[in-house]
């Protein structure tokens, strides 16, 4: 059996508690992506400031309900965080040990491309077992392959355009606000995006400018100044907008 399993990964749960509870609503006024169209969708929730704080797909589920696909290390954090802006509406939100996240190089039947970037590949919730074997050494390194950063080692504390979010579909600049969406979409509207995150030879990589690194496949990621990136040093879906 193939090991498709991604153990660190975990599911948040975001449950209306009434028939009243609109909770892509409540997620809407969150997160960076619209959550109230075709899911999934990559998103992330900021510091008022527009910096990366946590990343995450989310998925759709049955009554309302919406799926959160984050880091499992992180993820009763970002179910804490989550619940100090639920106040007294009636959502519950918490980690969901009975499902699991699971992926695949290629895309085929029971799964849904990755919203960052179709040769990601395919990813998919279904319940956990004890049979359920590991990918997560294989999907990093195809990952990194792509120059797709990901988590809060890589993400953490960076302004979410930098984190190539544009790019890898990880925000909506029409659907009104959300926490660090006005830098967000002043940075935008200026086209001030000076440095970003890129995945580097770790030969190559800036100690200084080092998130961290990955001595096993012989890779960084670093947090550039855009004037320094070289074209052929960028994956494609990044090389077209060093250009612009």
């Amino acid at each position: 059996m193939t090991a498709t399993r991604l153990m660190n990964r975990a599911v948040i749960r975001v449950s209306p508690q009434d028939d009243g509870e609109d909770v892509p609503a409540f997620l809407q006024g969150l997160l960076t992506n619209d959550v109230t169209k075709q899911l999934p969708v990559y998103a992330g929730l900021l510091t008022p400031q527009g910096k990366a704080m946590f990343d995450m797909l989310v998925w759709p589920a049955a009554g309302g309900t919406l799926l959160l696909d984050c880091e499992a290390e992180h993820a009763e954090e970002l179910a804490k965080r989550l619940s100090l802006y639920r106040l007294r509406r009636k959502i519950d939100i918490e980690v969901d040990e009975t499902v699991a996240v699971h992926w695949e190089e290629h895309v085929g039947d029971g799964g849904a491309p990755d919203p960052r970037l179709a040769s990601l590949g395919q990813r998919w919730i279904a319940p956990s077992t004890d049979n359920d074997a590991a990918a997560d050494e294989r999907y990093r390194a195809h990952r990194l392959s792509l120059g797709v950063p990901e988590g809060r080692d890589e993400l953490a504390d960076i302004l979410w355009l930098e984190t190539n979010a544009v790019e890898l579909n990880g925000v909506a600049f029409d659907k009104g606000c959300y926490i660090g969406q006005e830098n967000t979409a002043r940075m935008n509207w200026r086209s001030k995006v000076n440095r970003r995150l890129l995945v580097v030879p770790l030969d190559r990589s800036d100690e200084k400018r080092r998130k961290v690194s990955y001595e096993d496949l012989d890779l960084a990621v670093d947090h550039v100044r855009v004037a320094d990136i070289e074209r052929n040093a960028a994956p494609e879906w990044m090389a077209s907008s060093l250009t612009e």
